[in-house]
């Protein structure tokens, strides 16, 4: 299957540097800075992947559906009308949306999942991640499926980091981001008891691991029905 991958930087020469060793898999070609300027210029593109940045999207799905290719989107920094945009092309083709491409991750948002309703509201959560000082967003889209994980109904009000005198902890759910050096992605979820304390943590050394997540998803996408999919769908099995 011959691969086009949306940006060539970091992230997709990555994905390059992973595909050239998967034997199922081949690449079609680049869009970006010195390659081509749209998906639908790769004649013999079967796939999409899309790890470039918010600006590139309506070209991505734009690409994908007139040629009804399967997608992937690791992209972060996303707004609500992307989503939903993301969501109505996903009515056509088959799409594998997600903020980490991490198979650990992935288990980690589950067990985050569990572990928040078995504890509930005798146990307070905080959220930290620490990434690289290049960064753009924060918190992380990491972060925020984690506190989707832990929080699916929005019951909690949110707090970005806490300063001056906040007074008594409230029904909240702490958001923290450290940036610096050259730190691939660490991600720590902790649940905070009376006496006890249970901490759920995951880090990535290398980019690599989200490269040979985003491959898994796309293999999985180019069998799958038009629909909306996460890393949960392929690793445990799809909606």
């Amino acid at each position: 299957m011959k691969i086009a991958v949306i940006g060539n930087g970091r992230m997709g020469r990555m994905i390059e540097s992973v595909l050239v060793n998967d034997a199922e898999l081949e690449l079609a070609g680049f869009v970006g800075p010195d390659a081509y300027d749209s998906p639908e210029q790769i004649p013999d593109a079967q796939a999409l992947i899309d790890f470039s940045y918010p600006g590139n999207l309506e070209m991505t799905l734009a690409g994908a559906v007139n040629r009804n290719l399967p997608l992937v989107i690791g992209t972060t920094g996303l707004s609500a009308g992307q989503g939903e945009a993301i969501r109505e092309a996903a009515k056509a083709i088959p799409i594998v949306w997600a903020n980490n491409f991490s198979t650990g991750v992935t288990v980690l948002a589950r067990l985050c999942r569990m572990a928040a309703e078995a504890l509930g509201e005798d146990f307070d959560i905080e959220i930290t991640e620490t990434h690289h000082n290049q960064k753009e967003d924060a918190p992380s889209g990491t972060a925020k499926l984690l506190l989707s994980c832990v929080d699916p109904h929005g019951e909690y009000a949110v707090m970005n980091g806490r300063e001056g005198r906040p007074g008594r902890r409230g029904r909240e759910i702490g958001m923290h981001a450290l940036r610096g050096g050259t730190v691939a992605g660490e991600h720590s979820v902790h649940f905070f008891g009376r006496m006890e304390e249970i901490e759920l943590r995951h880090r990535a050394d290398s980019r690599e691991i989200f490269a040979r997540g985003a491959l898994r998803a796309v293999k999985f996408a180019a069998k799958a029905k038009p629909g909306l999919y996460d890393m949960e769908d392929v690793l445990f099995g799809g909606k």
